[in-house]
């Protein structure tokens, strides 16, 4: 089993820059405002030879279980119960506080071996403070400073001894991945998005069969984006949960602008992308946004209409939002849509049916033969305008990637190719080919076929 760590102390210690300094990534939000973190994040750590899983936790405040902040504390006790090790953090430089005290005290009654650590230590006005820590009864603290690396040597002494039996890593730099362009066995990224409210981090709990996420009627919740490897059908993915979006002129606050940007961030990470919307709100303003913003990414793109159960009419939700699909995302067309509900968990294997029918379209290679003989049956029926009194020729198409399917076109003169048949062109591949839902490109080359006169 994976030795795990997790970070534990009161808000605003800097266990979200330990954990970055472990993973060696920006992967956890970090700003001076206390109580950035609120769900538990997991990330795999490297000191030395030694990698092991570390978990970010929320800062520890008493609180009762019913407010956020109580259930946020009861996410950090699931991660002390879960961890091999538990790292308290304190803030050398402010000294031992009275909550410090109390959640020291708790750590010292859980199963879970603690260890001490005084970060921000970077200045002789943290040696004064440093002493107060052997009150916490959790032995000698060590001193580090998460921001600036010092102290790390320490910390892995520490964690080696606890480490006792376990062999080390192998250096990742020297692992292969086997072949070149086998993606058969590794996790699909899954992003689940929205706008605040819809219910996505109930959906990722309905997913997985667990309260992983923190959820809560509170808008705005979720600010990490936080990805949780999971299987399903025996195939590997990793969703991962983000804020919700909301329109950018009612974004104000300095720590929602940095949530929006770490989910417009797993947005161009992630492979499949499920646009949840409330389903007494279909297909708003915002959540066209959303929907163009992961078309352009190039994302393959699924709608997942969330608290259908309590939808009262539903024939005409359904006509409303495939209305709405047709005249604002044309791009998109026959994007899969599926109708479910996140908290009675109804429907969720259509979904993600749905996820990987959509993956394995995104993936869609078109051999050149099968391109260019419809090519050549769309030059015949229905063929470019002319310019300036001149016929466009369309000689070769290829299909130069996938994820999303990208094609090169090869014409006599690529300006003189509208976009509106550009659209057509696009449409017609959609159509003969069977890739709906999935953005395509279209690269426009002029020039003779490159690969005449070759085998």
């Amino acid at each position: 089993m994976t030795f795990t760590v997790a970070i534990v102390g009161r808000p605003n210690v800097g266990k979200s820059t330990l954990f970055n300094r472990l993973v060696g990534r920006r992967a956890a939000l970090v700003d001076d405002a206390p109580g950035l973190t609120r769900d538990r994040r997991e990330g795999e750590a490297r000191l030395g030879a030694r990698r092991f899983t570390v978990i970010d936790t929320a800062g520890l405040e008493d609180a009762d279980g019913s407010t956020l902040e109580g259930r946020m504390r009861e996410q950090t006790e699931r991660a002390v119960a879960d961890a091999d090790l538990a790292l308290m953090l304190v803030d050398a430089r402010a000294g031992v506080t009275p909550i410090d005290r109390h959640f020291a005290t708790w750590l010292r009654r859980q199963p879970t071996p603690v260890c001490l650590l005084a970060n921000k230590c970077e200045g002789r006005a943290a040696e004064a403070n440093l002493g107060e820590a052997f009150a916490l009864g959790l032995g000698e603290p060590v001193a580090v400073s998460a921001a600036h690396g010092i102290g790390m040597p320490d910390l892995l002494d520490l964690i080696e001894a606890h480490l006792a039996g376990a062999e080390p890593e192998t250096d990742p730099d020297e692992e292969t991945d086997g072949e070149e362009g086998e993606d058969d066995n590794r996790p699909i990224d899954l992003a689940v998005v929205g706008r605040p409210n819809v219910g996505k981090s109930t959906l990722v709990n309905a997913l997985i069969g667990d309260d992983r996420m923190l959820t809560g009627p509170e808008p705005g919740v979720t600010r990490d984006a936080i990805a949780v490897e999971w299987t399903y059908r025996e195939r590997a993915l990793r969703l991962v949960d983000t804020a919700g979006l909301r329109r950018r002129a009612r974004v104000s606050e300095r720590l929602e602008k940095m949530a929006v940007d770490d989910t417009f961030k797993a947005v161009g990470l992630a492979h499949v992308v499920v646009l949840v919307l409330d389903g007494e709100a279909i297909l708003d303003k915002q959540d066209l946004t959303i929907a163009r913003h992961v078309i352009d990414e190039g994302r393959a793109l699924l709608i997942a209409v969330n608290k259908w159960d309590i939808v009262a009419d539903r024939t005409e939700a359904t006509r409303r939002l495939r209305d709405r699909l047709e005249t604002s995302l044309p791009q998109a067309r026959g994007l899969p849509t599926v109708m479910i509900s996140a908290l009675k968990r109804q429907r969720l294997d259509a979904l993600m049916d749905a996820v990987l029918q959509t993956y394995a379209l995104w993936n869609a290679r078109i051999t050149t033969g099968r391109l260019n003989r419809w090519l050549d049956g769309v030059a015949a029926s229905h063929p470019p305008p002319m310019v300036a009194g001149r016929r466009v020729k369309l000689r070769y198409m290829t299909q130069v990637k996938s994820r999303p399917p990208t094609f090169a076109l090869w014409v006599s003169r690529p300006e003189g190719i509208p976009e509106a048949y550009q659209r057509y062109l696009i449409n017609g591949l959609r159509e003969t080919f069977g890739l709906t839902g999935v953005p395509l490109r279209l690269l426009l080359r002029k020039g003779h076929n490159p690969y005449a006169g070759k085998e």
